[in-house]
């Protein structure tokens, strides 16, 4: 007979999880060369600098820190989420959150999913101590003010469901210093005050809120991108989907699908091995596992379980600007077999200073409400030497787009 799964409310529609992801929210690398990716996320990608956090300053971690040389942390972002990636030292990281239960080549500092509520993470923190899924912390972090629980997958990865995000807006500030004091270290109890009361509290106590950190554009803005000057010749619109290398690809399956409620999209076979797909809102995929035996064969750095991070720009044109922008700059790219980007037609993968792989392109594959991908023999060959001047319009063509705001 059939165990009935036990199902909950999500804003009065049943789910299997308490919560329901709603996209790939924010992202980040713990690195060494702190300088040299600060410049290339910032400077060559086009990332703004959204806060700097020194960890260093934080009570009580002078000493534990005393040896690490920058204790920096930058939060930046492409759109008005105060921050969609981050850069930690990973001496401060391997200090203050050491890895757990991986080999020691887990350079994702977070991989966080956005969920619909405050009682979305609550409730999640409670569904995930009922299964034993490992909790790193559960809170709410400054910068940023997203209430969050942090959880591990097999491999020591960590995923973090939010509610919320602080938003930067047309002035570029952030939240000042002085309003941290809503912080939580621990599980908030519900209701929480809003936003909104937040800002009218700090202001009746004083607060100047207009005193946060402000990015100012160091680079000209040289191109014009679509009717728009700018420092590039491409924006970045959106990030995801991130790769992973895992030990065991049915395990971490398992792990997405029955804890955090993602669907398998699609599967691939690559030399003998089974890569994985896996969505949670209409795109393709916004995850790809791939066994780590694939690693070296696929020319990854060894130091990493990152198989790469996706940057999406706005259009065709600007995707083909970005490659060569970089390749003028010096940066190297790897070649990947088309086949192990389905959904995606074409994306070139750039490689930073640490040796992270970063996925660029323009166009995922949208998922329609019969929940199937397009047949493969139906998608835009792309296996060619050349990249074409300019291409015919699918279906879903631009179809992805989020309202972004003014380029610049």
């Amino acid at each position: 007979m059939a165990i009935q799964q036990e199902r909950y409310s999500v804003g009065g529609v049943l789910m299997p999880q308490p919560f329901k992801i709603r996209r790939l929210g924010h992202f980040g690398f713990n690195v060494t060369k702190m300088e040299e990716c600060v410049t290339f996320y910032k400077d060559l990608l086009g990332f703004k600098v959204s806060d700097i956090l020194n960890f260093g300053a934080m009570p009580g971690m002078d000493e534990k820190l005393k040896g690490v040389p920058d204790t920096r942390g930058f939060f930046f972002r492409h759109n008005g989420d105060h921050h969609t990636f981050v850069l930690f030292n990973t001496g401060v990281t391997d200090t203050i959150m050491p890895p757990y239960g991986g080999e020691g080549d887990v350079t994702i500092n977070q991989i966080t999913w956005q969920t619909g509520s405050l009682a979305e993470v609550v409730n999640g923190s409670h569904y995930f101590r009922e299964r034993e899924v490992p909790i790193m912390r559960v809170g709410r972090d400054m910068p940023g003010s997203n209430w969050h629980v942090y959880v591990y997958d097999p491999d020591g990865h960590i995923n973090e469901l939010y509610y919320g995000i602080e938003q930067v807006g047309w002035n570029a500030l952030s939240k000042p210093t002085e309003m941290y004091y809503r912080g939580f270290r621990e599980e908030p109890g519900l209701p929480q005050m809003s936003e909104q009361a937040e800002l009218e509290e700090a202001i009746r106590d004083g607060i100047d809120v207009n005193s946060g950190y402000r990015y100012a554009e160091t680079l000209p803005p040289e191109y014009e991108v679509e009717g728009v000057m700018l420092p590039r010749p491409f924006k970045i619109t959106r990030i995801g989907p991130v790769n992973l290398f895992v030990k065991n690809v049915e395990e971490s399956v398992a792990y997405y699908t029955d804890s955090l409620g993602f669907r398998i999209t699609e599967e691939v076979t690559y030399e003998g091995q089974r890569v994985v797909f896996l969505r949670n809102g209409t795109e393709h995929h916004s995850l790809g596992l791939f066994p780590k035996v694939l690693r070296e064969s696929l020319g990854m750095s060894s130091h990493t379980t990152c198989h790469s991070f996706g940057v999406e720009v706005g259009s065709y044109q600007q995707l083909r600007n970005a490659v060569s922008f970089l390749e003028e700059r010096g940066v190297t790219f790897k070649d990947i077999p088309h086949e192990l980007h389905p959904g995606i037609d074409y994306a070139a993968y750039a490689t930073d200073p640490e040796g992270h792989c970063i996925q660029l392109y323009y166009y995922m594959e949208q998922i329609g409400w019969d929940g199937k991908p397009k047949p493969r023999e139906l998608r835009r060959p792309t296996g060619v030497e050349a990249w074409p001047e300019s291409l015919e319009p699918m279906s879903d063509t631009y179809a992805d787009q989020t309202f972004q705001g003014p380029l610049g």
